[in-house]
């Protein structure tokens, strides 16, 4: 079994969904993750921040103009009516729970939670409905059903398998299953998610679940291209990249990938393939264990802006153990995680890129000694066949532009 992955920008026109539904008629058994339509989830996160700040009536115009989009894109997909009726159907429902959370006089991280899953909510009924309508053999499976995070956000694995290979059993006469990227239970039995870009995470944890023999993320563009192609003229997709590579990527920058996607596929030595919905015919990039060596030994370079470097100098550190330990602990406290770090006698230096508690890190971190901020700073990331003893290329798998 194989889990392909779509995109918003693959599923966000319907002459698109159409093309999705034609490569996924090959007879092979797969589960396929859909991403909300292109725009939609910028939509609700818009409508959600007009409701926390009390712009009620901006907020209902917003969800207007989203349901008249739906109302669009379904006339233009479905041929029959007995297919439009029942989008339309759906399209009623779910707008009619948007609103209701819109008209409510309170609006809390929980309803924001509800209302951000209805993107892929809609996608995948709309999409079902449409493998229906040609007659193409298909359930949709409902993420909430088996996708899971805990206390801290984290997948429960065991639990997410022990489920999703219950409801497999149960239509094991089936060869294509449809279900929802993104979103999941959290502990409280709450509809939460798994962030922005949580759709290529959704698969790669379908694919270990489901111990599947590839995992496909389509997107826009043809694999991990060997420079950033926003900011890079004349860049060329990579063939090929080791987990670590990819995850190295991915993490610093290559916007094509999720950076969490590559851990439950690695888990289980499942191969991901990066590949184009406009261009299937595309070799696009594989990303696996065991890859053959290239003659250029740097692959490819992704860089990651808005970087903060905290620089703690002491001289407590002079000979102490458990300094690093209790510097640690105040990131872990505030739920922060750090890029990259380097030490020396007297001073650690590392990065973080989410500010959001960044004020009350540097109090706390001032008992220790002296504290330097850098903002807006960049981590260039180099990835490739970089062995130490190489003379004139550049070893380390990541530079902080002055970081440190």
């Amino acid at each position: 079994m194989k889990v392909l992955k779509f995109g918003g920008t693959s599923v966000g026109r319907p002459e698109r969904m159409k093309s999705i539904a034609s490569l996924i008629k090959d007879g092979e058994p797969k589960i396929v993750v859909l991403s909300a339509l292109s725009g939609t989830t910028n939509a609700l996160v818009s409508i959600s921040e007009d409701l926390f700040g009390r712009y009620q009536k901006n907020a209902l115009e917003k969800v207007a103009q989203l349901e008249e989009h739906y109302r669009v894109f379904v006339e233009t997909l479905f041929s029959t009516e007995k297919a439009l009726k029942q989008s339309k159907a759906i399209l009623a429902k779910q707008f009619e729970l948007i609103r209701d959370i819109a008209e409510k006089p309170n609006f809390t991280g929980k309803e924001e939670r509800v209302l951000l899953a209805q993107g892929e909510l809609l996608s995948t009924q709309i999409f079902q409905t449409y493998l229906e309508e040609i007659a193409y053999p298909s359930v949709l499976l409902g993420a909430l059903d088996f996708m899971k995070i805990d206390s801290d956000g984290e997948p429960v694995l065991e639990y997410i398998e022990e489920k999703l290979q219950k409801l497999l059993a149960q239509n094991a006469d089936c060869q294509t299953f449809i279900t929802q990227g993104y979103i999941c239970l959290n502990p409280r039995g709450e509809i939460d998610n798994l962030k922005r870009g949580g759709s290529d995470y959704t698969a790669s944890l379908v694919g270990a679940a489901a111990r599947a023999s590839e995992v496909q993320i389509w997107t826009d563009i043809d694999g991990m291209h060997n420079n950033d192609p926003r900011i890079v003229p004349n860049t060329k997709p990579v063939a090929e990249l080791s987990f670590e590579e990819a995850a190295e990527l991915a993490y610093f920058g290559a916007k094509i990938l999720h950076p969490a996607t590559i851990h439950p596929a690695k888990l289980y030595n499942i191969p991901v393939r990066l590949l184009n919905t406009m261009q299937p015919e595309a070799h696009g990039t594989i990303i696996a264990n065991v890859l053959s060596h290239t003659e250029n030994p740097i692959k490819s370079i992704a860089a990651k802006d808005n970087i903060i470097a905290i620089k703690i100098k002491s001289t407590r550190m002079l000979l102490a153990y458990g300094f690093l330990r209790k510097v640690f602990e105040i990131f872990e406290k505030y739920k922060t995680p750090i890029d990259m770090i380097t030490t020396s006698e007297v001073a650690v230096s590392l990065t973080i890129d989410n500010p959001s508690a960044l004020s009350t890190i540097i109090r706390e971190l001032e008992y220790f000694g002296t504290v330097e901020i850098d903002k807006e700073q960049s981590i260039v990331c180099v990835v490739g066949d970089l062995v130490a003893e190489n003379k004139g290329v550049v070893n380390p798998s990541c530079i902080a532009q002055r970081a440190f």
